[in-house]
């Protein structure tokens, strides 16, 4: 099973961050040990002062596929998942301004913590529009909805098999909108659906 990333794909958050639009999708991965166990607790990590939250529609694929068409790639995906893409802000910064890959800001252990359980796209009211958001402490910080993405979803299938075959299991996280901050040691960070509430975390 592998993480695939997508980076930049709200144009909002590509302006806060004074990114340039991409003309394709930014692609990263994080490798299984980004997830969080059952029961494991998320540690602030050791390596960063800045760590910050970027909450994710994730999509999770249930068959094997390479070079997928777009009018294709429904085939492959049936529910919607959310989570947290963790970047250590202040490693990403020092990575950007020598040139170097991104994975020690991005792909660190328990860097993507996923949603209880993901939601079949057949059970949405707009399956083409989903609401998404991320509450800190009880206050919303970011609000997103899937029809703001530059790449949709059956175009990142497309575009990611080109490169990587997906196979059953396989994670991609669809992109941040706006509002990405910094979480700090205490902080809890509920990620939403809609109205339904998919995850809790408390950052210890």
């Amino acid at each position: 099973m592998k993480i695939i990333c997508v980076g930049r794909n709200y144009a909002a958050h590509a302006a806060e961050l004074n990114n340039a639009i991409p003309e394709e999708p930014v692609l990263f991965l994080k490798p299984d040990s980004a997830l969080i166990p059952k029961g494991h607790p998320f540690l602030y990590p050791e390596h960063t002062k800045s760590l910050h939250y970027e909450v994710e529609l994730v999509l999770r694929i249930k068959r094997v596929g390479k070079h997928i068409l777009p009018q294709f790639a429904y085939k492959y995906y049936d529910s919607v998942g959310i989570g947290i893409d963790f970047t250590a802000r202040d490693t990403q910064q020092r990575c950007k301004e020598k040139g170097l890959p991104w994975e020690k800001a991005k792909a660190f252990d328990l860097s993507a913590p996923l949603g209880q359980h993901f939601i079949p796209l057949a059970e949405l009211s707009q399956p083409e529009a989903i609401d998404f958001s991320l509450r800190k402490n009880g206050k919303m910080v970011q609000k997103g909805n899937s029809r703001d993405m530059i790449f949709g979803f059956d175009d990142l299938i497309a575009h990611i098999s080109t490169y990587f075959t997906l196979k059953m299991g396989d994670l991609i996280f669809t992109g941040t909108p706006s509002g990405v901050g910094p979480a700090e040691r205490g902080d809890l960070l509920e990620a939403y659906i809609g109205g339904k509430k998919l995850l809790s975390l408390r950052i210890k």
